[in-house]
């Protein structure tokens, strides 16, 4: 039987990853940046004067991804470069004022698509989200060569997955009559 991706879970958050971005894409451009620009002044916001390398690493990209990015935010008057005074060939990126003043409304758009990404989700099923989205991250992050379980076949109809989690709400049962 073929693998039904539609009914796998890493299709639904590619989906959700495209709505969000896209949304994020329409927030963004009101305030006059593209996604993934907003994230370079938040990084800056926390740490003025990385690196062109500190920030790719911050980023998770490409120091050339970087570098077009902060030409671009640097050309719209957001971020300066400048020279190392220790190092010539380093160049560290800071804030303006202008830019600075920009993170206050890159945290009110974050916010407002925080807001509608989560709605109608109550508090602890949005902390569980979070929980999960986490570790997903972080199985997503291990290599394939470190992860000794990367040829296990998935179960194509997702039943392993309803199994699994019939398992876990049974022991859940079992604990809650254990300690009553």
């Amino acid at each position: 039987m073929a693998f039904n991706y539609k009914k796998s879970i890493t299709f639904r958050l590619v989906q959700a990853a495209k709505a969000q971005r896209a949304r994020s894409g329409a927030h963004l451009m009101r305030i006059g940046l593209h996604p993934g620009q907003e994230l370079v002044l938040k990084v800056l916001a926390d740490t003025d004067g990385r690196t062109m390398s500190q920030l790719a690493l911050a980023l998770g990209v490409q120091p050339p991804t970087v570098t077009k990015m902060v030409t671009r935010l640097s050309s719209q008057g957001y971020v300066r470069r400048q020279v190392s005074d220790t190092d010539g060939r380093l160049a560290r990126v800071y804030l303006t004022d202008v830019g600075r003043e920009l993170v206050l409304s890159v945290d009110k758009a974050w916010k407002r698509l925080e807001r509608e990404a989560m709605s109608g989700l109550e508090d602890k099923d949005r902390k569980k989200l979070r929980k999960l989205l986490r570790q997903v991250e972080k199985n997503l992050s291990i290599s394939v060569d470190d992860d000794p379980e990367h040829e296990a076949d998935f179960d194509t109809d997702g039943d392993e997955v309803a199994e699994a989690e019939a398992k876990e709400k049974d022991k859940a049962k079992e604990k809650e009559l254990s300690v009553a």
